[in-house]
């Protein structure tokens, strides 16, 4: 039972890493793996295209850890 498991989590890999790395392409991903991963090329692709394609920026306007410094008016 436990095989299974691991063998599914490794089958969808490419879209564990897309959706741990909040990509915009992560739907396409996901079913490039569900369609095409049973090919191992498109698996390929799917884990290549989840690993090199640039991560969203996420812009703060204040640090996300304190200390914040003194404000002003």
């Amino acid at each position: 039972m436990i095989h299974l498991v691991f063998l599914i989590a490794l089958y969808f890999l490419p879209s564990i890493i897309a959706g741990g790395r909040h990509l915009h392409e992560r739907t396409a991903i996901t079913l490039l793996n569900i369609f095409l991963g049973w090919t191992f090329i498109g698996w390929i692709i799917a884990l290549i295209w989840a690993i090199v394609a640039p991560s969203p920026y996420i812009v703060y306007s204040r640090p996300p850890y304190p200390p914040y410094p003194p404000y002003y008016r």
